[in-house]
């Protein structure tokens, strides 16, 4: 297929660059006589480091300077940690590769090395900046307490090592990625923390009309990861969730079965919804809007209405 030199435009941090570096590998391997290049575009997540992701603006932090660049004909396609790609795309962008998943779980980085959650002592400190981790942890310890944390991995981990917290909670896809796996003290169960919507999966956005590319890039999809990403992001736009709300929710094909497991948890962890449905792969979409339907049902909006409401200065989110 004749195809003209791509640019892929990425966020420069370490985990950022490995992705791109990663499709850009991806791309060049089946087709040599590509040139791909690597173009780094700073984001307002990336600019501004110190205050909380609800407070800039959860969705499109990570995307939004990206997917201008795209629309402007800057980039040819840009590569996302698909967790921070807003569901609600403009109508001109399009996801048109959604490769093979990393490990969905989350992973506890002790300060002291080899310690589980569960053996923490009472009120220990745990740093997260994700409100989905923290009020799925305080459900199952209310007794901790939490430490907001900005930052790569590499520098969130450094910060560990030099501060007075007992331990940090990360995506286990990043740390792998970057070659950390070493400073992890335990894999944690999907039964105490369910993953946010996409982790461990990578989105390749491109222009709608750029239908040369769309067809080069379709065939890298990895049909079981794209199934159960349809089914989060679809569960996770019809409860009018962005990256910061407390929605855990993780999807598999099983054979000719597609599960989709989700939860909405309390920011503080007083209360937590969640439930499960399973169907056809093929209604992937479906699924995630019937169990988001089942979840808002047995309590999970009044949830969602409580965290709108704290962050409503904000304007970070929309109820459904």
């Amino acid at each position: 297929m004749p195809i003209r030199p791509l640019i892929i435009g990425s966020r420069g941090s370490d985990l950022a660059l490995w992705q791109a570096n990663h499709i850009k590998d991806t791309i060049t391997r089946r087709y040599p006589e590509i040139d791909v290049e690597i173009r780094i575009i700073k984001t307002t997540g990336d600019r501004d480091q110190n205050s909380s992701l609800a407070v800039i603006g959860g969705k499109g932090a990570f995307t939004k300077e990206i997917e201008d660049a795209l629309l402007r004909k800057e980039i040819d396609l840009a590569v996302h940690s698909l967790k921070d790609l807003p569901t609600e795309l403009d109508e001109r962008l399009t996801v048109a590769m959604v490769p093979e998943r990393e490990d969905v779980r989350d992973v506890f980085i002790s300060r002291e090395p080899g310690r589980r959650i569960a053996e923490l002592q009472q009120n220990a400190w745990v740093a997260t900046g994700s409100m989905r981790r923290k009020a799925q942890l305080l459900k199952q310890r209310n007794d901790l307490q939490i430490a907001d944390i900005r930052g790569n991995v590499p520098t969130r981990i450094k910060k560990l090592k030099e501060s007075d917290w007992d331990g940090m909670i990360l995506a286990s896809a990043g740390v792998t990625r970057l070659g950390l796996t070493e400073h992890i003290s335990e894999y944690i169960s999907t039964e105490w923390i369910l993953p946010a919507v996409g982790q461990g999966a990578l989105g390749i956005e491109t222009r709608s009309d750029d239908a040369e590319l769309i067809e080069l890039l379709t065939v890298f999809n990895h049909h079981e990861t794209l199934t159960a990403v349809t089914a989060e992001r679809a569960l996770l736009n019809a409860m009018g969730g962005g990256c910061q709300v407390p929605i855990g929710a993780m999807g598999r094909v099983v054979g000719d079965k597609l599960t989709l497991v989700a939860c909405v948890a309390h920011p503080e962890g007083l209360s937590l919804v969640r439930g499960e449905h399973t169907g056809s792969p093929a209604d992937a979409a479906g699924i995630g809007q019937q169990l988001a339907q089942t979840l808002l049902e047995n309590g999970a909006r009044e949830i969602l209405e409580h965290v709108y409401r704290l962050q409503k200065d904000s304007q970070t989110v929309s109820p459904p």
